[in-house]
């Protein structure tokens, strides 16, 4: 790394000054409008987070995949590293997508869309009561490549929080106890965000005023026709290389969303 990109780097972590922005993250992508289009472009979305992930050497595992004809309904991905929650919270929001489909025979252009939820890893030495009462547990059998527990017990775990509606699953370790200890990880970090966003809206005026996550109000466009660019509507941050972008060369989007949020 160049010394100019070495300090740019460090510049940016005076930005990062959230309670867990020096935390590790999960990251879950989810196809939204758009069918067989939406899960190709949830399956192309998680190919970019894992390739800025290798960039930045931080360490992403598949936590949970939910498969569908031409890709992928959800994914769920831990990613592990400094600062890896500070760089990624910013990619929560909609992401639109406009091509040329490869699944159209009449070669027509389509607008898919993908929601992306970041939320940190937050340790149990957090004070985040989680009542038996108001959880249930589900076990099932994992689906998918992994080895031969798979389909042969039920390893994977499910758990529903009720008050909030939020609901967690994994099927990556190959034991339901380390399942399980996965999910109790990832609810904590969701009711988290829940949490936080539930004081927010109490605690500022302007709450109301602000847009939900839903599939109309996107955070950023991908165009590949008629012409190519990647635009970011909350801070203007504009790119014509999209196939660098698609393979995880994202800064420039990360940078630009730290300093305008400070301001």
């Amino acid at each position: 790394m160049k010394l100019s990109k070495k300090f740019e780097a460090m510049k940016l972590t005076t930005l990062l000054k959230g309670k867990y922005d020096k935390g590790d993250a999960f990251i879950t992508v989810h196809a939204g409008a758009g069918g067989t289009e939406a899960c190709d472009w949830t399956q192309m979305l998680s190919r970019m987070y894992l390739r800025y992930c290798e960039r930045h050497n931080f360490k992403a595992s598949i936590l949970d995949i939910q498969e569908d004809e031409g890709g992928y309904k959800s994914i769920t991905i831990q990613i592990k590293g400094s600062y890896a929650y500070g760089y990624l919270k910013g990619e929560t929001g909609v992401h639109r997508l406009v091509r040329i489909s490869p699944f159209d025979s009449q070669s027509r252009r389509h607008t898919s869309f993908s929601s992306v939820y970041v939320s940190p890893v937050i340790e149990d030495t957090i004070d985040l009561e989680i009542k038996s009462d108001d959880i249930r547990i589900d076990t099932y059998r994992s689906g998918g490549a992994g080895g031969q527990h798979v389909n042969k017990t039920d390893s994977a775990v499910r758990i529903t929080h009720f008050p909030s509606g939020i609901v967690v699953q994994c099927q990556n370790e190959r034991s339901q106890v380390m399942n399980k200890d996965t999910c109790f990880k990832m609810l904590r970090s969701k009711l988290y965000n829940y949490k936080k966003e539930k004081l927010d809206a109490e605690h500022k005026a302007e709450a109301a005023e602000k847009k939900d996550i839903t599939w109309g109000s996107q955070i950023r466009s991908y165009v590949f026709q008629p012409y190519t660019m990647v635009k970011d509507l909350r801070t203007s941050e504009q790119v014509g290389n999209i196939n660098a972008v698609m393979d995880g060369e994202i800064d420039n989007f990360i940078q630009s969303y730290l300093k305008w949020s400070q301001q």
